[in-house]
């Protein structure tokens, strides 16, 4: 097999998959069933995989569900993304002695493989390539969590309620930015993964887990499976110019009524994928000699996150939900050259107020009058 080469695994042969990258020293991340979801975690071996569940999600809800066959990533999004892996929400970055001397931490992050990336993630993988990994002052956090990542895909086929990925341009369906993409096909007991070589490390490892090459019926039947999930959203972005509407809309009277129903609570920030602020802080033990500065994950959110000499500039709820919704959305474009929103859905299913930012879109563009092209 070579890079666009598709071939098929069985059941086993994803098994077998697991137990490849873990010989070849990667520490597999996957999707498993924890604490009522559907988390991200290291993988001991493919029976860890979530087979037979689905979830269902709607605006402020998250329910796992038992299917009727054992489909393995037949779920959209948990309440965690790939950027744990990548831009740690809490991490130690410095030592601090008695001397005040500050001794950075030398990390030696283990070389990972991720398994059921979505096309949603997949692309925030990506925009948070351009935003930390690029630039005049790349993250060197990142660089070394990245270097070497092996990222086995996948192409939905049953997209959750609160998915828009479509709308962004984002999904899906998978075209570039992976090693290997899987499209899991179930017809009666023949239960089979279309896979897709995206790299010549990805053809390395096909190779060593065995496979057979797909029919041209296989891929075609495959394909539409993926096209129909496009039609089968369970939400959508406004048809408009996003950058314009939100620019235009600053003195809306809509933030007003957001904010009576946000709680700025940070959910949407923390689940979601491509938000990428941080803060630092630095604790001590009881005795004083010793100290450890610690970077976390910050929101626009929290009431200091724009903190000057004087006072905060975003002190109400209205401000907060507006620079966040408006960075994601328009000014995002000016910093790093794409949104910042790949519609996933994560941040409608964990808001506890069930905002749904598709909707508010929609009313900014309702009360706006908007009929512009989408230029995104």
């Amino acid at each position: 097999m070579t890079p666009g080469d598709t071939a098929v695994i069985d059941r086993a042969g994803l098994d077998r998959l697991v137990e490849v990258l873990r010989a070849r020293g990667y520490r597999v991340i996957g999707p498993q069933v924890r604490d009522g979801a559907i988390v991200l975690d290291e993988l001991e071996s493919g029976a860890a995989l979530p087979s037979g569940w689905g979830v269902q999600t709607s605006p402020g809800r998250y329910r796992l569900h038992r299917r009727d066959d054992e489909a393995v990533f037949a779920h959209s999004a948990g309440p965690g993304s790939w950027k744990q892996f990548l831009h740690p929400p809490h991490r130690k970055i410095a030592e601090i002695g008695p001397d005040l001397e500050s001794v950075p931490v030398d990390e030696v992050p283990v070389k990972s493989a991720f398994l059921g990336v979505r096309g949603c993630d997949l692309a925030s993988i990506a925009i948070l390539g351009r935003v930390l990994g690029g630039g005049e002052y790349p993250d060197p956090s990142f660089g070394r969590r990245r270097h070497d990542l092996f990222v086995v895909a996948v192409n939905c086929t049953e997209p959750g309620g609160v998915c828009f990925c479509a709308s962004m341009g984002t999904g899906p369906g998978v075209s570039a930015g992976f090693d290997l993409a899987l499209t899991e096909r179930i017809e009666g007991s023949d239960h089979r993964f279309l896979v897709e070589v995206g790299t010549e490390a990805g053809a390395h490892v096909l190779a060593e887990v065995g496979s057979r090459e797909a029919e041209t019926a296989e891929i075609a039947r495959a394909g539409e499976a993926v096209n129909a999930a496009a039609q089968r959203m369970g939400r959508a972005m406004p048809e408009v110019d996003l950058r314009t509407l939100l620019r235009d809309s600053r003195e809306s009277p809509h933030w007003q009524d957001v904010a009576s129903r946000c709680l700025t609570c940070a959910n949407c920030t923390m689940v979601c994928p491509t938000c990428f602020c941080t803060t630092t802080e630095d604790v001590t033990d009881l005795t004083g000699d010793h100290a450890q500065r610690w970077e976390r994950w910050a929101s626009c959110f929290e009431l200091d996150f724009s903190y000057l000499h004087g006072g905060s500039v975003r002190q109400s709820g209205a401000g907060r939900y507006r620079q966040w919704l408006s960075h994601k959305l328009s000014t995002w474009y000016d910093q790093f050259g794409s949104s910042g929103c790949v519609g996933c859905g994560r941040c409608i299913a964990w808001c506890p107020a069930g905002i749904d930012l598709t909707a508010e879109v929609g009313r900014l563009a309702e009360l706006a009058g908007g009929t512009a092209d989408d230029d995104r």
